[in-house]
């Protein structure tokens, strides 16, 4: 028997029965003309012809890739704990998450999802959910997050006919790529939902490219249907992407934001007055079994915060040192910069005798 969904926003709920045909209303999307500098030359990424293309290197590479970056993530966390971080309460629900879904055995492959955007059981629900959207119905262009939760709104996206601009992992070899159904080879839709897929038959765009992006979807780890209030596993690549996207005029601030979620990651404890200036709230969210509509009134970023931005993160991402380079250059001023994501030595110092009281244990 057909369980009910249940749609809710901050002031109602309403019984959808799913024998019905619905359709979820929401405010149109807005769009505007952004006005914009073009910049002289072009920063694009590199893109992979299909002859010179390796998938298993690639994926290879990618995989490794991704371990060293979950192995600085654990390192920031136990950091951020041991040094009196403001931002430790962050990791604090992150970890409460991801070993619920653990326990509960509520997570999907790849496992264990601690420090990844989760993927769960019912993650195929939730995206047909999102795909009934009136605002995915009408979008053109719509920005998804690589991750596995996410993989079957890349590919209603990519079968709806719509532009899909997805980010290479972690902007490590350039920036965004656009799919599009009618470019691909024949049979190769699937695929293309992947991350050797987007490498290998994605169009490589730069900062100069000219396109509206009508919807984003954004993995979480948790997400707090009351204020929209979100935290990603916390590396801050959806919210330099959000930020680029602003930079570019592709989107601005009546552009929806949408995530997806299993219903376990819903909380109520993230402190909204807490969130810096870059984090970016989500106006919808989509469940295996309900969307929320959160009204949120949490601002959204307006752009690259450079004085947020560590130079180690800015050493990891190409695209946003040329980036820098090129304002820099045009106008003649020193861009500001960020604190170092390094523990100061006090703080090392308290790491490293925790450490030896462990080992003493």
């Amino acid at each position: 028997m057909s369980m009910p969904l249940y749609l809710h926003s901050s002031t109602r709920l309403l019984l959808i029965r799913p024998h019905k045909k619905f359709l979820l209303h929401i405010n149109p999307l807005h769009k505007t003309n952004l006005q914009r500098t073009p910049l002289a030359g072009r920063v694009d990424s590199s893109s992979s012809s299909s002859s010179s293309f390796d998938p298993v290197r690639f994926e290879a590479d990618r995989l490794r890739l991704d371990a060293e970056a979950r192995e600085a993530m654990v390192s920031a966390a136990g950091s951020s704990e041991s040094a009196g971080d403001p931002n430790a309460w962050k990791w604090t629900i992150r970890k409460r998450v991801w070993d619920l879904m653990e326990r509960e055995n509520i997570a999907v492959n790849p496992r264990p999802v601690h420090h990844r955007i989760p993927n769960f059981v019912g993650a195929a629900n939730a995206a047909e959910l999102l795909g009934k959207l009136e605002a995915f119905q009408r979008a053109q262009c719509v920005k998804v997050n690589p991750d596995s939760p996410q993989k079957q709104v890349r590919f209603l996206t990519l079968a709806g006919g719509k532009k899909l601009l997805t980010p290479q992992p972690r902007l490590r070899t350039g920036f965004f790529s656009m799919l599009q159904s009618q470019i691909l080879p024949p049979g190769c839709l699937n695929e293309a939902c992947t991350s050797v897929g987007v490498a290998k038959f994605g169009r490589p765009i730069g900062l100069d490219e000219r396109l509206t992006v009508d919807l984003i979807v954004i993995g979480s780890v948790a997400v707090d249907p009351n204020t929209g209030a979100r935290l990603g596993k916390g590396e801050g690549f959806a919210e330099l992407e959000y930020g680029m996207l602003r930079y570019m005029g592709a989107i601005n601030d009546d552009t929806l934001v949408v995530t997806s979620v299993h219903d376990k990651q819903l909380v109520g404890d993230i402190p909204a007055e807490k969130l810096l200036v870059h984090d970016v709230p989500v106006d919808v969210i989509c469940t295996p079994t309900q969307v929320i509509f959160t009204n949120t009134t949490i601002p959204k970023p307006q752009g690259i915060y450079w004085d947020k931005l560590s130079p180690e993160k800015l050493g990891q991402i190409r695209i946003l040192r040329e980036l820098k380079r090129r304002i820099e250059r045009e106008t003649g001023q020193v861009l500001p910069s960020g604190p170092s994501e390094k523990l100061p030595p006090t703080a090392q110092r308290r790491q490293n005798r925790n450490n030896v009281n462990m080992q003493k244990k």
